[in-house]
């Protein structure tokens, strides 16, 4: 049974991928207070905001500007914690068609087999995604 996945969810937006990249990297208080009920928390440990390997509550970030990407590392909590020996999550946005899309994946070793696909979080990011999207600011 393997225990390394990768697992991708695509969401179509109506926003550009610098307004996504620009909430995630330097306005992640913004996704707070967009979408409460989704993100609770956007604490600083070290670092500045939107400085590439600061350290903020959802982890370490890594950011690609060219492409609308940004990569966290988990370091730490629920998801990883007991589940995973590694975890990483990527955002990147890009054009298609006549819009964008927002692509989450997911990189991940689980500690054994009876650890599941991490759907639900996959879902929730998607969801979280699509609640950004519809908000009436940038």
């Amino acid at each position: 049974m393997a225990l390394s996945g990768k697992l991708i969810g695509y969401v179509e937006i109506s926003k550009t991928g610098d307004i996504f990249h620009d909430l995630f990297r330097h306005k992640p208080d913004e996704i707070v207070k967009i979408t409460p009920d989704k993100v609770h928390d956007c604490e600083l440990h070290e670092g500045e905001r939107g400085v590439v390997g600061s350290v903020i509550s959802w982890h370490y970030t890594h950011v690609n500007e060219e492409n609308h990407m940004i990569v966290f590392k988990l370091i730490g909590g629920d998801l990883v914690d007991g589940l995973y020996k590694s975890f990483t999550i990527i955002l990147h946005v890009e054009p298609k068609g006549d819009g964008q899309v927002a692509t989450w994946t997911f990189e991940f070793e689980k500690l054994d087999t009876s650890v599941p696909y991490p759907t639900s979080e996959m879902d929730y990011l998607c969801n979280l995604v699509k609640d950004l999207d519809v908000h009436s600011g940038p």
